[in-house]
């Protein structure tokens, strides 16, 4: 396999519970997001406020 044709995301189980998860649900859809849409930019933007991923360059 080629490395362009390799996925450069990962597929993992996670365990939440029902009362959360219908939490996110419901963000997700007010922000019009998919709940794993919404479950990444959460992750994302917690990752940005600790300084363990770079902000994005503005041109």
């Amino acid at each position: 396999m080629s490395e362009n044709s390799k996925s450069k995301t990962k597929t993992f189980v996670l365990r939440i519970d029902s009362e959360t998860m219908a939490k996110i649900e419901c963000w997700a859809a007010d922000e019009f997001r998919s709940v794993n849409g919404q479950i990444l930019h959460l992750l994302d933007q917690a990752l940005k406020k600790s300084g363990r991923k770079p902000k994005a360059r503005s041109h």
